[in-house]
């Protein structure tokens, strides 16, 4: 299970990255060149939400709820082996008997 999520954790931050990069900035229009908030389009300075924002949003929210399984799983998962191990015991070598 903790395999499969990480699997999809990784899949989706790659693909959270790949979006972000790939969308423009707020103010690429002519307008934002010269500090005006206004902009040409119908929907203002924000515009209609594209296709990138909607597929940000939802891998941001699966980003996120990945992180959170991850980190309830890991916490409840046992101990490392290493911490769960006896400290090994340490044999006293046998004494010889000392000739004179």
């Amino acid at each position: 299970m903790v395999t499969f999520l990480s699997i999809i954790h990784i899949l989706v931050c790659l693909i959270l990255i790949m979006v972000v990069l790939l969308q423009r900035g707020e103010r690429a229009d002519l307008a934002g060149a010269f500090g005006g908030g206004g902009s040409h389009t119908a929907f203002g300075s924000r515009g209609a939400a594209t296709f990138l924002s909607k597929m940000t949003t939802v891998a941001a929210i699966i980003f996120m709820l990945t992180s959170l399984v991850l980190a309830i799983l890991s916490s409840r998962a046992p101990r490392s082996v290493l911490e769960e191990a006896s400290p090994p015991q340490q044999e006293e070598p046998a004494q010889q008997p000392v000739q004179k």
